[in-house]
C-alpha cells in the first residue's frame, strides 16, 4: 500500500502542473480544472484507472482531455435543460416549493423509463452516457427520454 501511495505521489508531483494547465485551457476555469485533475488521481488511487509505466504522461493527459470534454458536455446539457425548462414564478414562490412540484410531476406523471432517467440525471448527477450504460439503452435514446420528460414538466408549468 505504501508503494502505491508513493507511486501516486510521484505521478502527482511530476504531472499535476501540466495536467492542470491542459484542463484549465479546455475548461476556462481553474476550480473546474483542479476538480478534473483531482478526480483522475482519485480514480488512480481507487484502482479504477491504471496508467501504464511507459507513456504515463500521455495517458494522464488523455485522461484530462477526456474528463474535461465530458465536463463540457455535462455543462452543455445543464444549459440545455435550463433553456428547455424556463419557469417563471413570483418572487414569493419559494424555490423549494418549485422543486417539490417538479418532483411530484416526475413521480406521478412521468412513465418509465422517463422517471428513472430523470432521477438518475438530476438526483444522482449521472451523465446521459452513464445512465444509458446503467439502463442498457442507447445514449441517444436516453437523451430523447430525458428531453421528453423535461418537455412534459415544462408543459405542466406553461398551462
Amino acid at each position: 500500500m505504501v508503494d502505491k501511495r508513493l507511486f501516486i505521489e510521484q505521478l502527482f508531483r511530476q504531472n499535476y502542473n501540466e495536467m492542470f494547465r491542459l484542463a484549465r485551457t479546455l475548461l476556462g476555469d481553474a476550480e473546474e480544472a483542479d476538480d478534473v485533475v483531482q478526480d483522475i488521481f482519485l480514480k488512480i488511487a481507487k484502482g479504477k484507472i491504471q496508467p501504464e509505466d511507459c507513456g504515463q504522461r500521455s495517458y494522464l493527459l488523455a485522461a484530462v482531455r477526456n474528463a474535461s470534454l465530458n465536463k463540457i458536455r455535462q455543462l452543455r446539457l445543464h444549459e440545455k435543460v435550463h433553456r428547455l425548462l424556463p419557469i417563471d414564478y413570483d418572487a414569493d414562490f419559494q424555490q423549494g416549493e418549485l422543486l417539490d412540484d417538479i418532483m411530484t410531476i416526475v413521480d406521478n406523471q412521468l412513465e418509465e423509463p422517463h422517471r428513472s432517467i430523470f432521477h438518475l440525471r438530476f438526483d444522482n448527477d449521472l451523465t446521459v452516457v452513464e445512465i444509458a450504460h446503467r439502463l442498457g439503452l442507447n445514449p441517444n435514446t436516453t437523451y430523447k427520454y430525458l428531453m421528453n420528460g423535461i418537455q412534459i414538466i415544462r408543459n405542466h408549468f406553461n398551462h
